[in-house]
Formats: structure tokens, C-alpha cells, sequence
């Protein structure tokens, strides 16, 4: 796999496969990527690029020269994937795009990531996370409340989401290559996967073209933050069975057949009542005791607990959710296990972040350049050693 993106949303899509076993190559502009430069180092890696970037090889390459342009065409010639997030056109201008390729190698499955898609009058925008949340309703989705000021998810979750879509994305079109021994070229844009991650609940107002709804009233009932004597916990109750468990937890037998809350539809057009009258009980336990209630009866339940008590979290223990891995130059490196467990192709972290060029001469190497050659492209600049 030949990984041409840089930030989050290509890079991602190809560390995830890159712990499920695929070779990515990293192909770098001699300068390095974006996320090289963004944050402090260990062995000249950042944080954010070594979670991005494990398990790949790097090599650095001057692609606008024409020595450089021919390695990426030798590379080419034998990978089954290049994934992409250049602006549309950028690839065809720098004569890399998908026709020309397709030419060196039929069964390439070719990947472009762009930000808001292929035509348009946002195609040529420059695009962050933030522009995305803001096109996609991510902020009307999280805006406050009470008073209605947007809000921003304060991760970067379309880059997230495209990443996770293009490497399901990518697994399918291998699929289908197996069957169909024909390569073919995948188109991603971030707004296009946000959209389709949000739909089903938060764009259920617009599903039905003759009965639209206006879906915010009832979004309150998402927000299931809950202050008790000692701490915030959440706790949710859709089902009857989960409502009459909470009322019993919480004491309120009289809640169960009140005629706002004795249905889910009930419970969900009077969400904002509902929540305000459990808030109001919930704030009168210690949290480990109405938690253990919620448990007895079946309520789905929660500490909220912050990043400092993450690791020592009993289930996160249990799970082995977090990897503590250990690399020469890096010291211990922790890292969030794949969520994907595959019991006969178990998926690992098989190498650290690649530094800057690190592995020019090897994937050189694998694709017939002798020493020489190798030499002269590094005496050159077109490649960094």
C-alpha cells in the first residue's frame, strides 16, 4: 500500500490496515508531512504523527523531479493500493492521476480523500476538521442547549470518520478484486462521511420528504450528564423494563405510570421533563450507591470518569484496551489496542512511526534499484537517506 496523504484522515485509514497486516509505504515530500512538524518529539516523532503513522515505512521522495516521478511510477507498478488526500486535480497536475496509473498497474485500487468532493464551489477550499463540523451540522448538532451557541466536537472527528470510512472502503474494493480481478477508483469526502455518520438519529427530521421534523427538541434526551453528591455519572433508560428500573433504583415508584413516561414515545417527546425530574433524584445519591442501584436493575450505566484515570480503569483493564508497546529510540509507547479482535489474523502494531526517509534505501531495494542507483538518487536530493 503506498500512502501518499498527510494529517489525519489518510494517514489513519492506513495505520489501521497497516496493524491488520498490509506493507504501507509512506511516500513523504522530502520536508516531511504536516504532522511531522506539529507538536514535541521523541526520536524526531510527534505524538499525533506516531499514532497515525505506526507500523509504516517512510521514504522521502522530491516527486516534482523526474527521477522522483519515476520511483513513484516503479512503486506503483507492483502495490495494490495508493490512497490520496491531495485538493482534486493536484494528483493529474503533478501527472500521478488515476488514468496514468491505471496504465502501470490495472488491478490498483486507487484512493482519493478530499475534503468536500469533486466539483462544486467548496472542491478547491483548503480544508481542516473545524470547516467540516461547521458544513456538516456537526455544531448545530452539538450546540449548546440553553442557548443555542454552536459547539465544535472537540476532537478531530471528521478526519476520524473519513479515515475509518476509507479503510472499510479500501477492504471492500480488495474484496471485490478478488472476485473480479479488476482494480477500480474509490472518491472520499470528509463532508460526505460526516453526513453518513450523523444521519440516522441526528438527521431524522429530514429522512421523511412529506413529514419533516424539527429533530433538536428531542436531542436533550442525548445529554445524559448526571451530578450526584461526589461526582458526574451518566445513566440512560429507554426501554420499559430500563425505566422501571430506574424509578425503583431511584425510589420514585410513582414515576413508572405517570402518562408522560409510562411509553418510550412518552419518554422521548417529554425527554426535557423527564431528564430534569432524574436529575433532580439522581443529585440526592453518592455515586457508588446509585450506581450499584442502576446495576441491580439493569440500568445502563456510568462513572464519567477524564483522560487522568483512563488507564486504571477496571474495564480498560480488563479489556487490555490500551497497548503498552516498547521500541529502541521511543521508550514505552502507549498506544489504543485495534478495536477489531480477528482471532486467525490477530492485528499488532508490527513497527514504530517511521522518522523522516527512514526506510529509502530498503524500499528502493525491494523494487530493483541496485546501490548505485540508490546513491546517486540520495547525492541528488531526490531521496533522503
Amino acid at each position: 500500500m503506498l500512502d501518499l496523504t498527510s494529517m489525519v484522515s489518510g494517514p489513519v485509514a492506513a495505520m489501521m490496515l497497516a496493524d491488520q497486516g498490509a506493507e504501507v509505504v509512506k511516500v513523504e515530500p522530502t520536508i516531511g508531512e504536516q504532522m511531522r512538524h506539529i507538536g514535541p518529539t521523541v526520536n524526531k516523532v510527534t505524538a499525533a504523527f506516531f499514532s497515525c503513522n505506526r507500523g509504516k515505512q517512510s521514504i522521502a521522495v522530491d516527486l516534482k523531479s523526474e527521477d522522483g516521478k519515476n520511483i513513484l511510477f516503479d512503486l506503483v507498478k507492483s502495490a495494490d493500493v495508493l490512497i490520496q488526500n491531495f485538493r482534486p486535480g493536484a494528483m493529474e497536475r503533478m501527472g500521478f492521476g488515476e488514468p496514468v496509473l491505471r496504465e502501470l498497474n490495472q488491478k490498483l485500487i486507487y484512493v482519493s480523500i478530499n475534503g468536500f468532493g469533486e466539483e462544486g464551489p467548496y472542491a478547491q477550499k483548503r480544508v481542516y476538521d473545524p470547516v467540516i463540523q461547521a458544513l456538516s451540522c456537526a455544531t448545530d448538532i452539538q450546540a449548546d442547549r440553553i442557548t443555542g451557541r454552536p459547539q465544535m466536537f472537540r476532537i478531530i472527528i471528521a478526519d476520524k470518520v473519513t479515515a475509518i470510512t476509507a479503510a472499510q472502503a479500501i477492504s471492500t474494493a480488495l474484496f471485490a478484486r478478488e472476485r473480479s480481478g479488476q482494480g477500480q477508483h474509490i472518491r472520499l469526502s470528509m463532508l460526505d462521511a460526516m453526513l453518513s455518520l450523523f444521519w440516522p438519529e441526528a438527521m431524522a427530521g429530514l429522512t421523511y420528504a412529506d413529514h419533516e421534523f424539527d429533530v433538536r427538541k428531542y436531542q436533550g434526551a442525548m445529554d445524559l450528564i448526571f451530578e450526584t453528591q461526589d461526582r458526574f455519572i451518566t445513566a440512560g433508560a429507554i426501554s420499559d423494563t430500563e425505566w422501571q428500573g430506574m424509578c425503583r433504583a431511584l425510589n420514585r415508584e410513582d414515576l413508572i405510570d405517570h402518562p408522560n413516561f409510562s411509553t418510550a414515545q412518552g419518554r422521548f417527546s417529554h425527554n426535557s421533563e423527564r431528564k430534569e425530574i432524574t436529575a433532580e433524584e439522581i443529585k440526592k445519591w453518592p455515586s457508588e450507591e446509585i450506581l450499584a442501584r442502576f446495576d441491580q436493575e439493569g440500568v445502563p450505566c456510568a462513572p464519567i470518569i477524564d483522560r487522568s484515570e483512563l488507564l486504571d480503569h477496571e474495564q480498560v483493564i480488563a479489556n487490555g484496551s490500551v497497548d503498552h508497546l516498547y521500541f529502541e529510540d521511543f521508550g514505552e509507547v502507549r498506544q489504543a489496542r485495534h478495536a477489531a479482535r480477528f482471532d486467525k489474523t490477530p492485528a499488532s502494531v508490527s513497527r514504530p512511526a517511521p522518522r523522516l526517509g527512514e526506510h529509502g534505501r530498503e524500499v528502493l531495494e525491494a523494487i530493483g534499484y541496485d546501490q548505485a542507483a540508490i546513491d546517486a538518487l540520495i547525492s541528488a536530493g531526490t531521496v533522503l537517506d
